[in-house]
């Protein structure tokens, strides 16, 4: 009799590689995992590699609370062209010698990016415009606005200021960047305004995630080496690393177990998800403080 094939509930940190999409990562991982429940925490562009953060069977009920977290990137910014997808995969719409931009005036411009923003995204972003993708109306030719939205910005930093020349004989100047920034921020956006606020056109050339919240690229794997070996970070653990911990004793777990609201500390008020664990270690659910008492948003245990 064959052995029957269990897939283990947890989180699995991958490192993206450049040309897939987030979806083509989920239909590899659920190949990989031998399961259908397999979803990410926020896309990443097809251009872009790094961390991609994978649910695997109940860990999938994290990720919406998961994609919320803090981002950090490196990446690479090049002024003196636009092209139509604000990154290196859309055709060059315009170009314009940036080799007489300064340092002075660079860091002002960045200055100006830093912090609590207003960002219109790409519009080949999937951002639904009317419950349409916005790329899908951007590939159909439409002409459309996309409002613009508030996104934290904590740290842009500039690395290094290479000359290079274009292909088609633009001097343009190539930044190594950082960024560290809140969910739903659009690094190629970043890009794009920057070169439009030193008057010479930007677009993003290459673009790596280095951490989604507390997921970091020392822990991500390749999916070839998931293929050799399905390295997934327990349910419990995972909670751990991303949301205030709550232990909670026997009867309190049994309480939650049946349903009941549970009298919450002060001290996890106002801090959204809390991980609660009952006294063996156990990941019980995952919880909001909500008048005083604990308001279930996924239960595990």
């Amino acid at each position: 009799m064959s052995e029957k094939h269990t897939t283990p509930d947890g989180l699995v940190i991958v490192d993206k590689p450049s040309g897939f999409t987030s979806h083509d990562v989920v239909a590899k991982m659920r190949g990989i995992a031998r399961t259908r429940r397999v979803g990410h925490a926020g896309t990443l562009d097809p251009m872009a590699t790094g961390v991609l953060v994978l649910g695997v069977e109940r860990a999938t009920k994290l990720l919406g609370h998961l994609a919320l977290t803090e981002k950090e990137y490196v990446g690479t910014v090049r002024l003196g062209q636009n092209t139509l997808t604000d990154d290196a995969e859309g055709e060059i719409t315009s170009s314009t010698d940036a080799s007489a931009v300064d340092r002075g005036a660079l860091d002002t411009a960045v200055a100006k990016l830093t912090g609590d923003i207003m960002q219109v995204p790409s519009k080949v972003s999937a951002i639904k415009i009317n419950g349409v993708r916005s790329y899908k109306r951007a590939r159909e030719g439409e002409e459309f606005e996309i409002p613009a939205r508030p996104v934290t910005v904590s740290s842009f930093a500039v690395h290094d200021v290479r000359e290079a020349v274009a292909d088609d004989g633009t001097p343009v100047l190539d930044l190594v960047v950082s960024v560290v920034c809140s969910s739903g921020t659009y690094i190629r956006a970043l890009a794009r305004d920057l070169g439009a606020d030193l008057g010479v056109g930007g677009h993003l050339t290459a673009l790596r995630r280095t951490r989604v919240g507390p997921y970091k690229l020392d822990t991500a794997r390749t999916l070839d080496q998931l293929q050799q070996e399905l390295t997934v970070m327990p349910v419990a653990e995972a909670a751990a690393a991303a949301f205030p911990r709550w232990d909670i004793d026997t009867r309190r777990a049994r309480l939650l177990g049946n349903g009941v609201r549970l009298e919450m500390p002060d001290t996890y008020a106002g801090a959204g998800a809390v991980g609660v664990y009952a006294p063996d270690g156990r990941f019980l659910a995952l919880v909001e403080e909500h008048q005083g008492k604990a308001k279930s948003l996924a239960v595990f245990g």
